[in-house]
């Protein structure tokens, strides 16, 4: 029996519906017969106890960070105070944190809701977040719902992930390399994509729900999800052909299949999240009036699922809660996530009912968010496994890119404009690879959400002198592996696109103010540009006039809700991203690298 087979086992799956057949349920036994005199009467077998307890440990939002985080990623608040945190977070310590966890739990699961990979550290981006499953499966998770990050290169590298396999990447291409040790066998465990499906076939890219079995007899059903925002925050290209449906729709129609297949516990593992106060510490509950933000996107899901759902588990927020809900009948359901990279996991603790097959619905009172501390001993075989990676990574990281005479953040000033976001613009706007036909880009947008790090002078992660910049260090900046894309838009389209940081979906959200590039500037008032002040070189833009851009093929696409790239002409595709940036760094080496310029392309009238 293979590794895959011992760890599947007691877990059934289903795209569409299961084949699983109904175990009988457990009668409720009759008066119970006493044994002793008196003509009293006895039991065959020991009656079983009504109720069993079962353990439900999860975690979110994982982004393939197998070493610990280092910097804020690494941090996270423990008491009343900002400035209360504790250094969390590292796959070496969470997997001793779950083994200790289960300790006298029989029967216990290990559940995610997404985004396991995608927006990862070199160590595992280098190699396909290869790496993280293999990790994952050491981990002993069992199943995950996909999130947004799991599409970063395309539904079908997803189905990769999950199955097997290597891919042909010319052993080290786009300083990316499958397989470099052998074979990748894929996850053990098992991603859940419910509202995922082909146009063409309409079946689900991956399975729906999972049944697990547990050694006492219970049986509970998952249901995985991402958000139905997906298609708006993913490039096009890698989820074409496919439909992102309405998670309460697409869960509350699994109910009944479940359910024909005696299957009435059930809990929801959706991409998807809330927002708890600010400044709240990594074990916040609702408990004692507390409560998430009310535009949290996760309400409406968790109110208008099926009663008959037990629980949810969220993520994509990065936020730590674990909050009760009301359903549509009023009654509370209780709703977790743990935050994000690995620096903490929840536990909780729930009981089944042997007569009715269902969980008791847990509470608040059940369950707890849980530090991933680094105190305890660190998991050999994940030390290994990082070691064995780090390695392999060597030849690609630790190469010098650049050098920067101080540190470069993405930290934006009151106007939405930063240091970072200014570097990465000019890095796209020199690109050559954009340039077409003769046409050079003259305004390069930057989304700011794809901007994951900064760069810091004193980092030396190879023992390199400070100021130099490692392709890890750069790489850690945009994780992303975008593609450049040059179009043309009219003056028009340029303030549409601006004015879209503000509008529509963006509407009432943190301002996703794109970063632009040196030469262009323009006003806003927080709410929409001031007409006249888009420049070019100090003059006005002719919103009748054409202007070549570049930008990633994200944004090109609409992502962000940015609508207005999309209607861009001559759209054509060059390099990578990272490549870019990488090599604008070099470029400057000749002039004694890059030194932060003052942040005056985007201002914000009083």
């Amino acid at each position: 029996m293979t590794r895959k087979t011992r760890r599947i086992t007691g877990v059934a799956f289903a795209a569409v519906c299961a084949a699983a057949v109904a175990a009988p349920a457990l009668a409720a036994p009759a008066t119970p017969m006493h044994g002793g005199g008196h003509g009293g009467h006895h039991w065959p077998w020991p009656v079983p106890s009504r109720y069993a307890d079962l353990q439900i440990l999860s975690f979110n939002d994982f982004h393939g960070n197998l070493e610990a985080p280092s910097g804020s990623s690494g941090r996270l608040q423990t008491g009343p105070a900002t400035t209360d945190t504790t250094n969390v977070g590292g796959v070496e310590y969470l997997a001793t944190h779950l083994k200790q966890a289960r300790i006298g739990h029989k029967n216990t699961v290990t559940v995610a809701a997404g985004d396991m990979v995608g927006a990862s550290p070199l160590l595992s981006a280098a190699f396909h977040d290869e790496p993280t499953v293999e990790s994952l499966n050491t981990l002993g998770l069992d199943i995950t719902a996909v999130g947004n990050h799991e599409f970063d290169e395309g539904y079908k590298e997803l189905q990769r992930l999950q199955r097997g396999g290597c891919i042909d990447d010319g052993d080290g291409a786009n300083n990316q390399n499958s397989c470099p040790a052998g074979r990748f066998k894929g996850a053990d465990f098992q991603y859940l994509a419910a509202n995922v499906v082909e146009k063409r076939t309409g079946r689900t890219i991956l399975p729906s729900y999972a049944i697990k079995r547990f050694p006492n007899g219970a049986r509970v059903g998952f249901i995985g999800m991402t958000l139905k925002d997906t298609p708006s925050i993913v490039t096009a290209s890698g989820i074409a052909g496919l439909e992102f449906k309405d998670e309460v729709a697409t869960a509350n129609a699994l109910v009944p299949k479940l359910k024909r297949q005696g299957v009435n516990a059930i809990v929801v593992l959706v991409h998807q999240g809330g927002t708890p106060p600010a400044s709240t510490p990594y074990d916040y509950t609702c408990k004692g009036g507390g409560t998430l933000s009310a535009d949290s996107p996760i309400i409406p899901i968790v109110k208008n699922l099926r009663p008959e759902i037990d629980m949810v588990i969220s993520g994509h927020t990065h936020q730590p809660y674990v909050c009760a809900i009301p359903d549509s009948n009023g009654k509370p359901r209780l709703v977790t996530s743990a935050s994000s990279f690995g620096r903490l996991y929840n536990d909780t603790e729930v009981r089944y009912d042997r007569w009715t097959q269902d969980l008791v619905r847990p509470t608040e009172a059940d369950s707890r968010n849980n530090l991933v501390t680094r105190t305890v001993a660190a998991d050999p075989a994940q030390t290994a496994l990082i070691a064995k990676y780090k390695e392999l990574v060597k030849t690609i990281a630790s190469k010098i890119v650049g050098t920067i005479s101080a540190d470069v953040t993405k930290t934006q000033n009151v106007a939405g404009e930063s240091q970072l976001g200014d570097l990465i613009a000019d890095a796209q706007l020199a690109d050559p690879s954009v340039v077409t036909g003769g046409q050079t880009p003259v305004i390069g947008f930057m989304n700011p959400g794809g901007i994951r790090a900064d760069l810091t002078y004193a980092n030396s992660p190879y023992g390199e002198p400070a100021g130099k910049v490692t392709f890890e260090e750069a790489f850690t900046v945009q994780p992303f592996n975008n593609y450049l894309v040059s179009m043309t838009l009219t003056g028009q389209q340029v303030y549409d696109v601006l004015n879209q940081q503000w509008a529509g979906a963006n509407a009432g959200t943190a301002a996703k103010v794109l970063q632009v590039s040196k030469g262009f500037s323009y006003t806003h008032n927080g709410s929409s540009v001031v007409d006249g002040t888009v420049a070019l070189n100090g003059t006005p833009i002719d919103k009748a006039a054409s202007y070549r851009i570049v930008t990633n093929n994200f944004l090109s696409d609409g992502g962000d809700n940015f609508p207005a790239f999309r209607d861009g002409t001559g759209k054509y595709f060059g390099g990578l991203d990272i490549d870019a940036f990488a090599n604008y760094l070099t470029g400057l080496e000749g002039q004694g690298g890059y030194t932060p310029g003052p942040l005056t392309r985007i201002t914000k009238a009083p």
